[in-house]
């Protein structure tokens, strides 16, 4: 069935690259040569409709699913959309990972860098990265783009087959396929049925429509489906990085050096090398690693092993980067990407109101620490690694080892948590250069010191806050500097480098501060962007984790300030904005929002809008003997058209208990190039006992999707600081909570 498949009209071509992207895609294939025929194969008794969807000879319906899964939902979430069209049997989906091709490419990541150029190169530049992102098949997870990048692809590939199948059927029946529906896995006409097993064989893919018709009225889609992963997850039988086994299979630990990944110097290993079940000690250009038959075996050779690095020429140090943060708000040497009105000018007079804030370097602490498992035969290499870009991995790898990128074939495994850390591609590699130096099948696994003490981290931040305010008690002025350095740089420098750009003052590090759904009378945003030893990688919000933090802590501020409510100045500030405003009333309306209480409770508010999606939270807190209890968190969201409800709700969950371990618990110095934690009793996650009732409203909308992964963090950490100061009075505005005496 795959000689069907050859498509060969620049529309249909279209549509099996990428169906409702731009004109961009279809001059670009036409421009660039394209000889990569479609690489999804079809196992014996299935046939493949499209580059998406195939069905076996039992009606099993099987659907590409491009992006990593890692708990948030992806693979029900973006079947749950093709299902739909197709009028698919919901017991009867299941998933693939797609392998790496251009139409599988996540054009939609890739575009939303060009939103640091100027806005005259804008168009240009999201013209030119998709090309970009197609030619490379770039396959990225992140941003909370998974819905938002593939749901058009996704409905018209649905409705694509749907159509070929109503074709065939109609031809059995001698009817107008237009006169045919789908439902429930079966071709329907006036009471005639048949199963979709009984007429895949006889569709020809050459007659897909260009623009096939679309489902008015959802089926699948906007109901709380069950997931499909959950099963495996449940009975054991779901295989994540670790579970992967082969024959003759070794382990590895590793340990690095400083915290910015320094050249190995000088390895001893003579109380390790010839010990039964050791088999052999890697050293690899800036890692010693040990390998043996067992794991447990290769971490304990690990801590016999005396390995020194090269000391780099600026040793990480939470003192330094805590000056040079104060330096950069303090400077002439920062560049604004907003402003508007002459904000700062308006800064004086009466209703002067400044705050500085910071918050700390975080650690991704995924409960599944960093693995990968490589395997060279036959001229090749395998990999299993549970990773957010299987295209990453392939392009390191490669680069590595010296292999082709098309001798290099990553398999992706299920991940047990990623949060951005997984983008990198460090375990990876180095799990292919044990194996191509032991000559068996490897897999590393990173002790918990190594992952935290050698993640990617999220930057340490600080920002000064000024407004006036006027006399009808709304902000006339409003002006930020942010201090942190660039992440985007960091990463790119590590993973694609020949794109990485320099690391001064960049829009990408104001996301959450530069554009607010607040009227303001006049506005100014700066950044002031400083240079860290620490390498930096994009952690779960991104700089909304930050941003929020900032602006809707001052926010509060400004309304005590103003001897208005926190719910009423807001309000007052989103008369512009009716779709934030909607989101921030309903959550206030199902907390019943009070702000101070009686005996030490309170609840505090924040607002923020993200990833497409806008998020309200109220947090109820409890103080008592100066500790602070989470009590409850009310969350509201408007993301758009909602595929699947649940899921919804359970990111919101998820990003709530994330952000609150962060707002609580999370900080990682660092002193001599070293991260001073190293392990959960030094970098606490927080606990059952800890997590608070979580309360969640979905607001209805007919809007584009937006994302659902990362908004649920951002606003809790201003909604608990604005809580603590109306139980208490004290204003946090330096993260985290632990150790501070609240009264």
């Amino acid at each position: 069935m795959a000689s069907k498949l050859n498509l060969p009209t620049v529309n249909r071509r279209k549509f099996l690259i990428g169906a409702g992207v731009g004109a961009g895609l279809v001059i670009g294939y036409a421009v660039w040569p394209r000889d990569r025929a479609l690489n999804w194969t079809a196992r014996e008794g299935e046939t493949l409709v499209n580059g998406w969807v195939k069905i076996d000879s039992s009606g099993r319906v099987i659907i590409a699913v491009p992006q990593a899964e890692m708990g948030q939902g992806v693979y029900t979430g973006l079947p749950q959309i093709l299902a739909d069209e197709l009028g698919a049997d919901w017991r009867t989906v299941g998933v693939e990972p797609a392998p790496l091709h251009p139409i599988y490419a996540n054009t939609y990541i890739a575009t939303g860098m060009a939103a640091g150029l100027p806005s005259m190169l804008q168009g240009m530049g999201r013209w030119a990265l998709t090309e970009i992102a197609e030619r490379y098949s770039l396959q990225l997870t992140g941003g909370s783009n998974s819905v938002t990048s593939y749901f058009d692809t996704l409905r018209i590939a649905g409705a694509s087959a749907r159509v070929l199948l109503c074709m065939a059927a109609a031809k059995q029946w001698g009817v107008d396929w237009t006169a045919c529906d789908t439902a429930n896995g079966f071709v329907e006409h006036q009471g005639k049925k048949l199963r979709f097993a009984e007429l895949v064989d006889e569709i020809d893919p050459a007659e897909a429509p260009s623009n096939p018709p679309l489902r008015k009225t959802p089926r699948l889609i906007g109901r709380s489906l069950p997931r499909l992963d959950v099963p495996s997850k449940v009975d054991g039988s779901a295989r994540f990085g670790t579970d992967v086994r082969l024959p003759n299979m070794a382990y590895a630990a590793v340990r690095a050096g400083h915290v910015d990944g320094p050249e190995l110097n000088e390895v001893d290993s003579t109380e390790v090398r010839g010990q039964p079940g050791i088999v052999g000690v890697v050293e690899g250009p800036d890692f010693v690693a040990v390998v043996a038959d067992t794991w447990w075996g290769a971490r304990t050779g690990l801590d016999k092993i005396k390995a020194t690095f090269e000391t780099p020429d600026t040793l990480a140090s939470s003192v330094a980067i805590g000056k040079a943060l104060d330096d950069a708000l303090a400077g002439d040497d920062a560049e604004a990407f907003r402003d508007e009105n002459d904000a700062a000018d308006k800064l004086t007079g009466q209703g002067i109101v400044q705050a500085t804030y910071a918050v700390p370097f975080l650690a991704h602490a995924c409960l599944e620490p960093m693995t990968a498992t490589a395997r060279i035969v036959d001229g090749r290499c395998e990999l299993w690694a549970p990773t957010q870009s299987a295209s990453l991995v392939n392009w390191a790898v490669a680069k590595a080892t010296g292999f082709a990128e098309s001798d290099v074939t990553v398999f992706p495994t299920l991940l047990g948590g990623g949060f951005g850390r997984k983008a990198e591609v460090d375990a990876c590699v180095q799990a292919a250069l044990i194996a191509q130096e032991v000559e068996r099948p490897v897999q590393l696994i990173w002790t918990r010191e190594e992952d935290t003490r050698h993640d990617k981290f999220r930057p340490a931040a600080k920002a000064r806050m000024r407004a006036k305010i006027g006399g009808d008690k709304r902000v006339a002025a409003w002006t930020s500097r942010i201090a942190v350095p660039n992440v985007g740089p960091s990463f790119m420098a590590r993973n694609l480098p020949s794109m990485a750009g320099g690391s001064g003052p960049d829009a990408m590090a104001l996301e959450g501060a530069l554009h607010m759904p607040y009227d303001f009378g006049a506005v100014r945003v700066e950044h002031a962007a400083i240079e860290t030893p620490v390498p930096l990688g994009f952690w779960r919000s991104v700089g909304h984790s930050y941003t929020a933090f900032f602006v809707e802590s001052f926010i509060d501020e400004l309304a005590q300030a103003a001897g208005v409510d926190p719910l009423t100045f807001r309000l007052r500030l989103l008369a512009k904005s009716p779709r934030h405003a909607e989101v921030l009333r309903t959550a206030a309306a199902e907390a019943g929002f009070m702000g101070a209480g009686e005996d030490g409770s309170a609840q505090g508010i924040a607002l923020h809008e993200s990833f497409g999606s806008i998020v309200a939270q109220v947090v109820e807190v409890a103080v008592k003997e100066g500790q602070v209890q989470v009590v409850r968190v009310t969350c509201a969201v408007d993301c758009g058209r909602v595929v699947n409800p649940d899921i919804v709700r359970q990111q919101m969950e998820g990003g709530i208990i994330f952000g609150l371990s962060a707002a609580l618990h999370g900080a990682i110095t660092f002193a001599n190039g070293v991260a001073e934690q190293s392990n959960f009793d030094a970098y606490p996650l927080l606990s059952m006992a800890e997590s608070p009732e979580i309360d969640v409203h979905i607001v209805p909308s007919s809007e584009t999707p937006g994302g659902v992964g990362e908004p649920g963090v951002p606003p809790v950490a201003p909604a608990l600081a604005n809580a603590v100061f109306a139980a208490t009075g004290l204003r946090v505005r330096d993260l985290p909570f632990a150790g501070k005496k609240l009264g």
